[in-house]
């Protein structure tokens, strides 16, 4: 009877093959998902009168080469597993998988979201870490997608899924053993069940899923349904959304204008006075041009001391007094927690020369009026409306123009990390909130040459200096990069794992300053939901490379930062993961305090 049942079956997918219309009408996805799998199970047959008739209207149709299979391996941590597999597991990990089908020119994988399809290799994962051949299936797209609509109403879908136990590599297998009778390699699919058998294993399992959905794959391409109806609600969604984000852009663009509208009079209205006073009292031309310089300056960076002389406290603004109340405030949270930048490692004028003996005759004859700007902001102090409109895209240019050396690069990062110390940089960055041209370049940190890492942490952490582009580091309003999702704090708490884990110490040491400017920012809780746990297991790891003094504190202040933001999963790591913070104590007294303080929230 069984047997009976496998050539019945056999002779389905004959029929689909011959008369693919017919097939479609006759059959429902599930019942041809179920017929597959039983053909599937029984692999004594597949040298049966019924399997080798059917290979042979297949290959009539699609040719004896038949369509290549690949499996895509990409490791979920971005290689730290690697690194904190010994500590977490008391054993050697190389990754936490997950995989994908590239079949008939795309890449099908299962997550969250259900069955997605994409181009190869265009996921936020980037390119695979590895690839297996799979082998060759002679069955037609369209029986595929068929058998995909079967899987994806019943056995996949997206409530389904389950990162342990029904996840991309139980998916990736099915799918290769129904396209070709393979199994993909059995390393991927023994991983859980070796992270569940250690002595901590079941214990880490919901914090290996929160770590893990921190920097997920975040698909945006659903496969659509068959009755079009998911394909028209995501376009309603997607309009919607969009919608709401050109209300959101108008509203902010509006709130722009009426802001350089007031500063514009206001600037007006302060040189008018700088004229009068300066006539009246200096006519000296040397000292008109000192003053009215001074005054510039002064004006550019919000506080105007000649300007409070000259006008009565009775005619400030309320616009003046919120200001005065902003910087009082900063200037106590500066006092009690102090951002830790970088003041004088760069040499802004050797810098420039470089730049330009870099790139003069390399580069478009036009762009090079924006080192010119870029002079007078930096060297003659300038407002940053010294700087074009172009500016930003002038930099992204450089960045990502492959043609350029690296040290291009490196160059315009160092001066940029200068110019992150004036406060009025905010306004360039607020031009970069369309095209994300600085975010999306540091998104790529890990696979940067160190010189410019090096760089990129400098202006991130000088970004600390003041209030406003600190916060700017932590907008957690996404957008799309391929096909998912990033943020200004996922970018920069990548860029603060990966520098915290280098091998190299400066980099550390620029790590140690990111974490610790990242803890110290008071924020709302919100902000950190999403990388906190990654930014503790960050630190509990860096512990174990015995780090001085000065960066031991800085550690264990954001652990402790950590420890108040997410009062259940951060205690709970230091617990599991160790090493414990008593093993710090007697380094130094303000070590200790950090510690009293972490174990309030130990149980």
């Amino acid at each position: 009877m069984q047997f009976t049942l496998i050539v019945f079956g056999g002779m389905l997918l004959q029929s689909v093959v011959v008369d693919r219309y017919s097939a479609t009408a006759a059959f429902d996805p599930v019942q041809l998902t179920k017929m597959a799998n039983i053909l599937l199970s029984e692999r004594a047959l597949n040298d049966s009168p019924t399997c080798t008739l059917m290979s042979g209207f297949v290959r009539a149709a699609m040719g004896e080469a038949g369509e290549e299979v690949q499996l895509y391996v990409y490791d979920l941590t971005g290689g730290m597993a690697k690194t904190l597999g010994q500590s977490l597991l008391q054993k050697n990990i190389e990754g936490i998988w997950h995989t994908a089908i590239i079949v008939f020119g795309k890449e099908y994988f299962f997550g969250s979201n259900g069955i997605s399809v994409c181009d190869p290799g265009t996921t936020a994962l980037g390119n695979p870490l590895r690839t297996h051949s799979l082998g060759k299936t002679c069955l037609p797209e369209d029986v595929f997608q068929e058998y995909l609509r079967g899987l994806e109403q019943d056995t996949f879908s997206a409530d389904k899924y389950n990162l342990l136990r029904h996840n991309c590599n139980n998916f990736s297998n099915e799918i290769s053993q129904f396209l070709c009778g393979n199994c993909i390699p059995s390393y991927i699919l023994d991983l859980p069940n070796e992270i569940l058998n250690t002595p901590f294993g079941q214990q880490l399992a919901p914090i290996l899923e929160l770590f893990s959905n921190s920097i997920g794959i975040h698909p945006g391409v659903r496969r659509s349904a068959s009755d079009f109806e998911s394909l028209n609600n995501d376009i309603d969604s997607a309009r919607k959304q969009s919608a709401l984000l050109e209300e959101k852009r108008n509203k902010l663009n509006e709130k722009l204008e009426k802001r350089d509208k007031r500063k514009k009079k206001k600037k007006n209205k302060n040189k008018n006075l700088s004229d009068q006073f300066c006539t009246e009292s200096e006519p000296s031309s040397s000292r008109y041009g000192d003053n009215r310089k001074r005054m510039s300056e002064n004006g550019t960076n919000g506080v105007n001391a000649e300007n409070e002389v000259l006008r009565p406290a009775a005619v400030i603004d309320d616009n003046d007094a919120e200001d005065l109340a902003r910087k009082e405030l900063e200037l106590k949270r500066k006092e009690r927690d102090p951002p830790i930048v970088f003041q004088d490692t760069i040499n802004v004028q050797n810098e420039l020369e470089r730049l330009v003996g870099l790139i003069d005759g390399r580069i478009n004859p036009d762009d090079m009026q924006y080192v010119a700007e870029l002079d007078q902001y930096m060297l003659e102090n300038e407002g940053s409306w010294a700087l074009g409109e172009g500016f930003l895209s002038f930099v992204g240019r450089l960045l990502n123009d492959s043609q350029l050396v690296s040290e291009v690069r490196e160059t315009i990062l160092n001066i940029l990390a200068a110019a992150a110390l004036k406060d009025d940089i905010i306004l360039v960055l607020h031009q970069d909130r369309r095209e994300h041209i600085l975010m999306n370049y540091a998104n790529g940190f890990d696979k940067l040459p160190l010189l410019e890492q090096l760089a990129l942490t400098l202006f991130m952490c000088n970004l600390f200096e003041n209030s406003s582009t600190s916060e700017w580091l932590l907008y957690i309003s996404e957008w799309q990069l391929g096909s998912g999702s990033v943020s200004n704090i996922r970018v920069t708490t990548k860029v603060a794992v990966n520098s915290l884990l280098s091998e190299d110490k400066v980099l550390q040491d620029r790590g140690t300053a990111l974490v610790h400017n990242l803890a110290c920012k008071e924020v709302k809780t919100v902000v950190f939901d999403d990388v906190v746990v990654e930014l503790a297991m960050a630190v509990l790891q860096y512990f174990n490379s015995k780090p001085n003094e000065e960066h031991s504190f800085r550690c264990m202040k954001s652990l402790a930062r950590f420890c108040q933001i997410s009062r259940q999963d951060v205690p709970q790591l230091v617990q599991m993961i160790g090493p414990p913070p008593s093993a710090f104590k007697g380094i130094s007294n303000r070590i200790d305090e950090q510690i009293t303080e972490i174990q309030n929230y130990l149980r």
